[in-house]
């Protein structure tokens, strides 16, 4: 099934050219690996080279490259037993953080240390997504 057809619901509400980026890198790994969660976990980390999750969207980062520990690996070691950051470009700064949080209104955002603040970015973008979806 082509990607456009299953396109989530948070590619759905981003800009074109992420809708693009996973969509090619799904259906070249469909065509690798066959229909499932190997391709689908292959597109978002395609996706997340250039796009960071904002809320229940993707935006385009203002530097490409890995968003987070799990997307630094490569080959047996980048499978499915490491935890991402759900989106959230945890290698970007504090600073870029701290927007992030603003912009999603996070309370307590000013008294975070990094990791915190990527929790925390990570845990409004799955609440604004739910919302989203009801």
């Amino acid at each position: 099934m082509p990607a456009k057809d299953e396109l989530p619901s948070t590619l759905q509400r981003s800009p074109k050219k992420a809708q693009e980026t996973w969509s090619k890198a799904h259906d070249s790994a469909v065509d690798e690996y066959g229909e499932g969660e190997r391709a689908h976990r292959t597109a978002y980390a395609a996706l997340k080279h250039g796009f960071e999750k904002v809320g229940d969207h993707w935006e385009s980062k203002d530097e490409k490259g890995p968003s987070d520990r799990q997307a630094e690996k490569s080959g047996s070691a980048a499978r499915k037993d490491g935890e991402t950051a759900g989106g959230v470009d945890a290698n970007a700064s504090k600073d870029h953080l701290y927007d992030i949080a603003q912009k999603l209104d996070i309370s307590g955002r000013s008294k975070m240390d990094k990791d915190e603040l990527v929790d925390a970015i990570q845990h409004a973008n799955e609440r604004k997504t739910r919302e989203s979806r009801s």
